[in-house]
């Protein structure tokens, strides 16, 4: 296989879209234990809008290589891999590093995609399926018959949170604006306007007992909304801060308010949970383990994919070099799914 010249994507600073750089050099080579993966997907999700601010809270320092998961073909394997990885389609986490057209890579944290699913598809699946299932199953651990509320149901992670659910057999009330209704409704969802409607007095309206799970990548002032709205026995899951992204000061300390208001609500005699959801948490004290149930989890996303109950929501692909108009659209707030950036 051509291996090519290296491209890569550097943030150098807190830039908007058209101040990230183009870079070229010389593609790595795969170390003991390592694969090389010539990029064939990335994607723009919340986390690289939030590192362009300088808003994310363990972002390395400027300059980097952003991108928080890839798809990818095997093109070489380091000593100690399986020589029949090379040529396999695979999967994996980065949290930084993706926006390249080559990437080294321990070989125990990529997954294999299945051959029925096209890289694109696989790339809207990889973070934001591997945060909604474990969202749903691992934390909330959703039963079929109960009904959960999703915020930004039209997102990258709430658009396979709502099918992952409705496989379930979960009912599902999802705000978003109102050009999204249409879409919502055709996975049958229960649309939610956040703009022209007060949420949680709408929600109580169609669930007066409370709902059984709200997924809030919000936080703000929707985070303690969203735990008011629970039923006896619910579970509230927040994974983001949105609403702060734009803000100026400390980016820990939206984090760390979250996680206060988490401690003392599990400290209440309601039988309510609350988390905050972190996809990289366990990685630091039990690597095996987290590599394990990565693998489970997203294999069981990929499966669902492959078998058609999932619809893989691209809301655009653009090559790796256009990434300044891929970030300004991911960040419109008018796109359903995940903008793809491909190999350039």
């Amino acid at each position: 296989m051509s291996v090519g010249e290296l491209v890569e994507v550097v943030l150098p600073g807190k830039v908007e879209p058209d101040g990230l750089e183009i870079r070229h050099g010389s593609v790595p080579t795969a170390g003991a234990g390592q694969v090389l993966i010539r990029m064939e997907a990335t994607g723009v999700s919340f986390a690289e809008q939030q590192m362009r601010r300088g808003r994310y809270y363990d972002q390395p320092p400027f300059p980097f290589v952003p991108g928080y998961d890839l798809v990818g073909t095997v093109l070489a394997a380091g000593a100690g891999v399986q020589p029949s990885l090379v040529g396999k389609r695979v999967a994996a986490l980065t949290k930084v590093g993706g926006w390249a057209s080559h990437v080294a890579l321990d070989a125990a944290d990529v997954v294999e995609v299945p051959a029925g699913v096209g890289a694109a598809e696989a790339e809207t699946a990889v973070v934001n399926g591997i945060t909604a299932w474990q969202m749903l199953h691992r934390k909330a651990r959703v039963r079929a018959g109960q009904t959960i509320l999703v915020h930004g149901a039209n997102g990258g992670v709430g658009s396979l949170l709502v099918q992952l659910a409705r496989i379930a057999g979960v009912r599902v009330i999802g705000t978003a604006s109102a050009r999204h209704h249409g879409a919502l409704r055709k996975l049958d969802v229960v649309p939610v306007d956040y703009r022209s409607e007060d949420v949680p007095a709408r929600v109580r309206e169609l669930v007066p007992g409370g709902v059984d799970a709200v997924f809030d990548h919000i936080g703000g002032r929707s985070v303690i909304d969203s735990w008011r709205l629970l039923a006896p026995g619910g579970t509230l899951v927040s994974y983001g801060s949105a609403a702060t992204r734009d803000d100026s000061g400390s980016k820990q300390w939206p984090v760390l308010k979250i996680l206060c208001r988490v401690w003392l609500w599990n400290g209440l005699p309601n039988g309510r949970r609350a988390y905050f959801f972190n996809v990289w948490a366990g990685r630091a004290f039990a690597k095996d383990r987290f590599r394990a149930r990565l693998r489970a989890d997203l294999s069981q996303v990929f499966a669902a994919l492959e078998r058609g109950e999932v619809t893989a929501q691209i809301a655009a692909e653009l090559p790796l070099t256009r990434v300044a108009e891929a970030m300004r659209l991911a960040e419109s707030g008018t796109v359903t799914g995940k903008v793809v950036l491909v190999a350039p």
